[in-house]
């Protein structure tokens, strides 16, 4: 049996704009994605015996079968590439919140698929890894690549960009789900009052400029996601309060990320939301997704 381990990150936005619908209902976005130090850790074993595809979680609202995003990558890779399936076990140990805007189930299915190449070396490369992660969800190229992306057409249109300053960022998603489905049908009977500037966030971020950075923070999702669940700018007013240079919710939310400068005043946000929110998390930009353990 060989098995290896992958640090997952998890993903924010920075940026996150609708500019328009292609013809079979999916809608068209522009967002400068950032992945972060908040992860989980996905391992895979290979030559198990079993000509199975096991899957263990430790987040017991996760389904260990087929449905799991993991256990789809693993079937899809064998599908894809022809190796025969001598037995596989994904374990996945769990961080980043679930229905979260983070992209955590995207992630841990990138992590499978580089595994899986890894340890069955079929060098694959970066743009077939791509393909076939695209054909499991919109966020899995980006998780593949990380760091720092413009991303368009549905997300899969990805371009690098300079690596962004590094905050400190307090994280927190409160305990209410969001059916992104929901909120894209809402946002097209939404009137969009002001759309982030692309330009401006990659200009901030080639000056390495951290208060225009937190300045250009904008989700054109936020005011439609919080008029179904308000604790969502409690949340951000509070970090604001304890002086956050930025705050702004990630995806079609609910999790929300603020960016702090002093260490002292993200220690008192963070402790201050977690008292009311287990899911909050100190953590800062990282400039890959994925991260092997050794």
């Amino acid at each position: 049996m060989k098995q290896h381990s992958i640090r997952a990150h998890a993903k924010i936005n920075l940026t996150l704009d609708v500019v328009g619908r292609r013809e079979d209902g999916y809608h068209l976005v522009e967002m400068v994605m950032q992945s972060i130090g908040l992860h989980d850790i996905v391992t895979v074993a290979i030559e198990t015996g079993t000509q199975d595809i096991s899957i263990h979680t430790s987040n017991e609202q996760l389904a260990d079968d087929k449905s799991n995003l993991c256990y789809r990558a693993a079937a899809l890779f064998l599908q894809e590439t022809g190796v025969p399936n001598d037995g596989i076990a994904i374990t996945v140990r769990k961080q980043i919140p679930m229905a979260a805007g983070l992209a955590g189930g995207s992630t841990d299915a990138a992590a499978v698929l580089v595994l899986l190449d890894r340890l069955y070396e079929t060098q694959l490369t970066q743009e077939q890894l791509c393909a076939m992660g695209l054909k499991l969800g919109a966020d899995v190229p980006f998780c593949l690549l990380g760091g720092t992306m413009l991303a368009q057409g549905i997300g899969e249109k990805l371009t690098r960009l300079p690596d962004a300053p590094n905050p400190i960022i307090v994280l927190c998603k409160p305990p209410v789900a969001v059916s992104t489905p929901a909120i894209y049908r809402a946002i097209d009977q939404y009137e969009i009052e002001e759309h982030p500037s692309t330009e401006a966030m990659v200009r901030a971020m080639e000056q390495c400029n951290l208060q225009e950075l937190a300045n250009e923070l904008n989700n054109v999702m936020q005011p439609v996601t919080a008029e179904l669940h308000p604790e969502i700018l409690e949340i951000r007013e509070i970090m604001l309060d304890y002086g956050a240079v930025g705050a702004l919710m990630s995806g079609s939310g609910p999790s929300i990320f603020a960016i702090f400068v002093d260490p002292d005043e993200a220690q008192e946000a963070y402790d201050k939301l977690k008292e009311q929110y287990p899911d909050t998390f100190m953590t800062d930009f990282s400039k890959t997704s994925l991260d092997e353990i050794e």
